[in-house]
């Protein structure tokens, strides 16, 4: 089993079994958001003086949560 299946597997367990809320969750999200440097494309846009059509178009982009976010962690 591949270690990202281990982790989605022990956070199912803990969420379940009620050791982790809402705000714990959030939390996670918001710690991994930061290690994907995780931005909408009009965010990452005007940070990095790029056009939206330029973002969209050339760099890594994914949908999570019904919202575009473009994924620069290299």
């Amino acid at each position: 089993m591949k270690l990202s299946e281990k982790i989605k597997e022990h956070l199912s367990e803990r969420i379940e079994n009620g050791e982790l809320n809402n705000d714990d969750m959030v939390q996670i999200i918001e710690h991994l958001g930061s290690y994907l440097n995780l931005k909408t494309i009009p965010d990452y846009a005007k940070e990095n003086k790029r056009s939206y059509n330029g973002v969209k178009n050339h760099r890594t982009i994914r949908i999570i949560f019904n919202v575009k976010f473009v994924i620069d962690n290299d």
